[in-house]
């Protein structure tokens, strides 16, 4: 039985109040906020029996309203980056708001991540609901968005790109343990998106074989970092070919052994980004007053491969005027013995 309550934890000035939604079953306890659609924690058990919050985040409202590193927030309209802020639809062309060097980043600006989302109970969870409309960082046509924990639906009224995803940051033995190099990783993925130095993909999708994105089997996170060239791993992985159809699929496994906590994604989305909080520095200052560093977290964004709307061999990822976008993510909290 899970328990759905909510209550208010704060305003945000010209929007309106942010209400705090709490999931309770006997196994885990959920907190999420109408700010940005936004995970605030997850409270998971280890072996020991004890529960700690494995989500990156802040104790106040004023923390995720200047949050720059979308800690835990629901991202779009396009989740990931779009070469120079630009694509074509329909013959025209479309220019966004690049916030991420020459790149467009997580929907621009003020994506669905600063927005104040409508939310109700539903059956076991909260459903949250969103609209975007016509022009909105410049994208095209008015998009109408909802969440039940992890299922996205989506439909708009001219062919726009879309591409949804969380962008939560998880440490199984807790926010605020310095790093993830006692993680294990494995990653269900045949091939990888390199990039180029503006992590935009450069088109090819490369075997993971003989490579260091080899992660079908459990990989320990220290030494892995240690060996990949660049800060560390901000890289999709491909799920399935570009042409398969839709279905949920395994994509993720990490553990951690001391505490015993595991985390398994599994997911309709043809792509995963694997981050490993590359650009966390310290100047973030999370629950609790800790700072977060470099490689204190790992994501694990199930979505569309980046840019795919400029790139004609990726998953298609336009919603076409009066079809529905639909995908679904789980994420299952256990233990190991």
């Amino acid at each position: 039985m899970t328990q759905v309550s909510q209550a208010p934890w704060g305003e945000v000035p010209g929007q309106g109040v942010v209400h705090l939604w709490l999931l309770q079953s006997p196994q885990l306890q959920v907190e999420i906020l109408t700010l940005g659609a936004t995970i605030k924690s997850v409270f998971s058990r280890g072996r020991d029996g004890r529960s700690a919050d494995v989500v990156l985040g802040y104790d106040h409202l004023q923390g995720y309203l200047s949050d720059r590193r979308y800690l835990g927030a629901t991202v779009g309209r396009v989740a990931n980056r779009i070469a120079k802020g630009l694509f074509v639809v329909d013959g025209v062309q479309y220019k966004l708001d690049t916030n991420n060097g020459p790149n467009a980043i997580h929907g621009g600006l003020q994506g669905f991540s600063k927005a104040l989302w409508r939310a109700e109970a539903v059956d076991a969870g909260v459903q949250l609901s969103l609209t975007s409309p016509d022009g909105d960082q410049g994208y095209p046509g008015e998009l109408q968005e909802g969440t039940l924990t992890a299922e996205y639906r989506a439909q708009a009224d001219k062919t726009t790109p879309i591409n949804l995803t969380n962008h939560a940051y998880f440490n199984l033995a807790g926010q605020g343990a310095p790093d993830i190099y006692d993680h294990q990783v494995s990653i269900s993925a045949q091939w990888y998106l390199p990039v180029d130095d503006t992590s935009i993909p450069t088109g090819d999708i490369r075997p993971v074989e003989g490579t260091l994105f080899d992660l079908r089997k459990p990989v320990l996170l220290g030494p892995r970092l240690k060996e990949l060239p660049g800060p560390g791993f901000d890289h999709n992985f491909c799920l399935c070919a570009s042409k398969d159809v839709w279905k949920e699929r395994r994509a993720a496994r990490v553990v951690h052994p001391a505490s015993g906590r595991v985390l398994e994604v599994w997911t309709s989305q043809p792509g995963l980004q694997f981050y490993t909080a590359n650009y966390l520095d310290g100047s973030v200052v999370g629950k609790g007053g800790v700072p977060y560093g470099k490689h204190s977290s790992f994501c694990l964004e199930t979505q569309n491969w980046p840019d795919a709307v400029n790139q004609p061999t990726f998953p298609n990822c336009l919603l076409q005027a009066g079809e529905q976008y639909h995908h679904v993510t789980r994420l299952s909290f256990t233990t190991a013995p």
